[in-house]
């Protein structure tokens, strides 16, 4: 195939929509009176979550004409002294280490790592398929209760969760994700099918802590509302406080960094912290600026974890979130720890410190982390419990989120190969099952994936390389791994995986699926 740069309208090679399996049905097939309990919020929730989606690319053209998102008016949101409530169990959580939730080995390895916070998946470290996503709601269900185990071959033994103060919290898929196949003809939101079903099955009462939850792709204040209003719909039909459900939020899209602190205002309720999700943030700016010259991403290995549209909104978010009580998180350090290979260890543990602590340098309260032996060096940086006491007023409430990366890093021939062949790989691991790969020493998900999809997408319309020069790439970066014979599945899935990589390029699909 070649590539373009005018998007086609439809391609078969795009990945489908999850969709329920063929003869589902709700009543049948999933837990006695949850269909009742579901087609009232299915009704209420989903034309809304369709009217985000549609604001949400309206907004996107509009910066592809050059009118990019900015700051809002001042408000009641930005002008008055409004503070929210740490709870105590929440005070800590200088590292918050995250997961597929369909792992269940994972699972009780991240909770029984002393970690202060464990972040259970459904979204981008997990393929979104059916029999994942079902899975994952079981594991996230057994792992609140204490329950989930796994059996470990090595030592001929069954491990289970070791009792903890680690505050558990679900993170959901995002409000750009439709589920099809639950209702005939139909399609409804993701997010609410994922958290309306955890919470119809959950005892409340067998719980150590409230229901966490973690809301990923936000893209404007607004949604909060949609957040809000469901949080509080699901309390009331449990029999629970109407503030009962508790949520941190990611900054993973360009637009949201601008309307941060009026977000947090609309669901100061439930909100207990802002994290920066810096890896879908990345593909963001990129898909927001994918018109403009001057915003051409480097290498995306060449660029500094300071660089300054990452440092700028990194100073922003904590003092957003300590002006009003809330924690600050920072993001994933991606290079990851090896217990076989010292070398790689040693730089993977040095740049895990180096990146902890910048973040905390910036006020922030703890970060992300992927591997177990992370912790306590992340935990290390970062001041007990919290550094929310420290927080001044009188911050730069509007830095520039959109600084030059004239003289960042290096673009180069050998960051594009790389580019594609992280989308080979990515993509052959997802249609393998698996939605989060250790890929050269770098743990890479949908959010990666997407950043180097929309970095081929850039180069190719800016003239750096020509289509038909992106094509032979591809083909030479697959031929080298069917060569090598080491990647997981077969050479069919590899081959897959570069066409469907290949299209979503071509076709302009640059949403993270």
């Amino acid at each position: 195939m070649s590539l373009s740069l005018n998007p086609l309208p439809s391609a078969n090679l795009l990945p489908p929509m999850n969709v329920a399996p063929p003869r589902f049905d709700i009543a049948r097939d999933l837990t006695a009176g949850f269909a009742a309990f579901y087609r009232p919020l299915h009704d209420r929730f989903t034309a809304r979550q369709q009217e985000r989606i549609a604001q949400r690319k309206a907004v996107l053209a509009r910066s592809h004409e050059g009118r990019f998102p900015d700051y809002l008016p001042s408000s009641e949101a930005t002008s008055t002294d409004w503070k929210i409530a740490l709870p105590a169990w929440c005070q800590d959580q200088r590292n918050q280490m995250t997961g597929p939730a369909d792992d269940a080995e994972l699972v009780v390895k991240m909770l029984n790592s002393g970690a202060p916070g464990v972040m259970l998946d459904l979204e981008d470290s997990m393929a979104n398929q059916w029999s994942h996503i079902l899975l994952g709601l079981d594991n996230v269900i057994a792992a609140l209760y204490g329950e989930l185990t796994y059996d470990d071959a090595k030592r001929d033994a069954t491990i289970g969760i070791k009792p903890s103060q680690t505050v558990i919290w679900t993170r959901v898929r995002g409000l750009h994700v439709s589920q099809a196949g639950v209702y005939p003809g139909e399609v409804t939101s993701a997010s609410l099918f994922d958290l309306a079903l955890l919470v119809y099955r959950l005892d409340f009462d067998r719980l150590k802590h409230p229901l966490c939850v973690y809301i990923p792709k936000s893209e404007s204040a607004e949604e909060a509302l949609w957040w809000r209003d469901l949080f509080q719909a699901l309390a009331t039909l449990k029999g629970r406080p109407r503030d009962e459900i508790k949520a941190m939020a990611l900054c993973e899209a360009h637009p949201l960094a601008f309307q941060l602190e009026e977000f947090a205002f609309n669901l100061r309720e439930h909100l207990l912290g802002l994290d920066l999700g810096r890896w879908d943030y990345m593909a963001s700016l990129i898909d927001f600026t994918l018109l403009d010259p001057k915003w051409i991403l480097p290498d995306r290995n060449t660029i500094p974890h300071d660089v300054p549209f990452f440092q700028n909104l990194r100073l922003l978010i904590p003092s957003i979130a300590h002006k009003h009580g809330m924690l600050a998180v920072g993001g994933m350090t991606a290079l990851f720890p090896s217990r076989e290979e010292p070398e790689l260890n040693e730089r993977a543990l040095r740049v895990l410190a180096e990146d902890k602590k910048n973040e905390a340098t910036c006020g922030m309260d703890g970060a992300w982390t992927g591997h177990p032996d992370q912790n306590a060096i992340a935990v290390a940086q970062f001041p007990e419990p919290n550094q929310i006491a420290r927080y001044k007023p009188g911050f730069d409430a509007h830095p520039n989120l959109r600084p030059s990366v004239e003289g960042v890093g290096k673009r180069t021939v050998e960051g594009t190969r790389a580019a594609a062949r992280t989308v080979i790989r990515y993509r052959n691991g997802y249609l393998n099952g698996r939605g989060a790969n250790l890929l050269d020493g770098y743990m890479e998900d949908l959010a990666t994936d997407r950043i180097y999809r929309l970095m081929i997408a850039q180069r190719l319309r800016h003239g750096m390389h020509s289509a038909a020069e992106v094509s032979a790439i591809f083909d030479e970066e697959l031929a080298k791994l069917l060569a090598a014979g080491t990647e997981i599945g077969d050479a069919q899935t590899l081959r897959a995986a570069r066409e469907i990589g290949e299209a979503m390029i071509d076709q302009g699909a640059h949403d993270p699926v």
